[in-house]
């Protein structure tokens, strides 16, 4: 869908709590061919009301599979903001947001198109 984002005039960025590095090594792992912006801290997550902590059950079955959260994050409050999709005008106004805890389910492409068809009307 990237290509008929950006025939539509649009931006897709990715927004992720991983330093840089990490960041950089996961659209790398993943193909990723568009910008993958680090949000160190959860700071602009925390401003969209998006963050969450970890329970410490959460936390050690992370350890268990190998995943050390508050290194891969710089941060050591284990904590990871909710799947957020967010439609902004150029204006810079949200003008249509979807944001759900179970992380597989994403705002549907067909949504995301069709509100990117009326934002460039």
């Amino acid at each position: 869908m990237l290509e008929e984002i950006q025939r539509l005039g649009a931006s897709l960025v990715a927004l992720s709590p991983e330093i840089p590095k990490a960041g950089q090594t996961t659209a790398e792992k993943n193909g990723l061919t568009f910008h993958v912006l680090s949000d160190e801290g959860n700071k602009v997550a925390r401003q969209f009301g998006l963050v969450f902590a970890l329970s410490e059950e959460l936390r050690e079955f992370y350890k268990s599979i190998g995943i050390d959260l508050a290194a891969h994050n710089n941060d050591p409050r284990w904590e990871l903001p909710l799947p957020a999709t967010y439609l902004i005008s150029g204006d810079g106004i949200i003008r249509d947001r979807f944001i759900q805890a179970d992380y597989v389910k994403r705002m549907e492409p067909g949504d995301i198109l069709k509100g990117l068809q009326q934002l460039s009307v």
